[in-house]
């Protein structure tokens, strides 16, 4: 058999009786586990052990030689299920270009820019963070303000970016008007009919006056 090509992103989980791998993402930490397929030989060595005991130690010659039989076939077989478990999830990761590690298509992968999101995040997700990190500091700064010198005026509020679409859930690598994924409507244009303020994407009722809206 040919070397075999590994990272450092998965766990062995194998025991004398079968194979089990697991592989991960190095970003998220997320990943597959492989289904557990059975070792033939530790079977048989495992039912030559427990008649081994219930017979007084006549059959240890027989599971000594079982043992010594199934350690080179063990092996074998154990990078023999490395490989093809290593080939069945390879195209669920890719490795990042720029910082080398092996990362999750689905969820860590900035298609894109060709390279990890740990290197290139998206967008609209730092944005929506960003915002949502100085709408805190603002909260903060507001309520230690004196009543007197408090703005509310409608111009010092600013648009909500989302990271993600209400929907399907999808990543919003933009600030986009409608959902890449699923074609779901981001921006709200709907207005309270009573005091006409904007009204947030599924209110039932206004936030400043209370009328149900429409």
């Amino acid at each position: 058999m040919d070397s075999l090509e590994f990272t450092k992103n998965y766990n062995d989980e194998s025991t004398e009786r079968g194979f089990q791998f697991e592989f991960y993402c190095d970003r998220c930490n997320n990943g597959f586990r492989t289904p557990f397929k059975a070792f033939g030989m530790g079977i048989v060595s495992g039912a030559v052990d427990t008649a081994n005991s219930l017979l007084g130690g006549f059959l240890g010659r027989v599971s000594d030689a079982t043992g010594r039989v199934s350690s080179a076939s063990y092996e074998r077989a154990h990078d023999q299920a490395f490989l093809e478990a290593a080939n069945s999830l390879k195209p669920e990761f890719i490795q990042c270009p720029r910082c080398n590690q092996w990362v999750c298509r689905k969820s860590c992968w900035n298609t894109k820019r060709g390279i990890c999101k740990s290197c290139a995040p998206d967008l609209g997700v730092e944005m929506s963070a960003a915002q949502a990190s100085r709408s805190v500091e603002e909260v903060w700064a507001h309520a230690a303000m004196a009543e007197e010198d408090k703005k509310l005026a409608t111009e010092n509020w600013r648009e909500t970016i989302r990271a993600s679409c209400p929907d399907c859930n999808a990543p919003l690598a933009t600030n986009a008007k409608f959902c890449p994924e699923c074609g779901a409507k981001l921006k709200s244009s709907a207005h309270c009919t009573e005091c006409g303020s904007k009204l947030q994407p599924g209110a039932k009722f206004c936030a400043e006056c209370g009328t149900k809206a429409g």
